[in-house]
């Protein structure tokens, strides 16, 4: 998928906790945020640069508080990374795309096929 996914509830069940055969980037996020709005660029970039690769979500905080609760969201935009299901690393705040990507990279390592 070349494209961030808005994901809800659901969707998010789908993805992640079916164990993407691929690390999956979640983007917790509000539109009310400045550095949300800041880093989305770069988060579809690197959506379309790792298609095929990894997956990249986008869960909008006010539209799902649920969620966002579930992962102790306190400040976004915040990112959470899965492999095989399971947390390989959050964290809180903007980060360039090439961290982004090793974020992913690394989860890729985690990743059991």
């Amino acid at each position: 998928m070349s494209e961030p996914l808005d994901a809800d509830d659901e969707l998010f069940r789908e993805v992640v906790v079916a164990e993407s055969p691929v690390p999956v980037l979640v983007d917790f996020w509000a539109a009310w945020c400045g550095p949300c709005k800041m880093v989305a660029p770069q988060v579809h970039a690197l959506a379309k640069d790792m298609a095929g690769k990894a997956i990249v979500l986008k869960v909008n905080t006010e539209e799902q508080p649920v969620l966002a609760a579930q992962f102790r969201v306190q400040s976004i935009p915040n990112f959470v990374v899965f492999s095989g299901g399971q947390v390989v690393m959050q964290r809180a705040g903007a980060a360039p795309a090439q961290e982004m990507r090793r974020w992913i990279e690394a989860a890729a390592q985690t990743t059991v096929r």
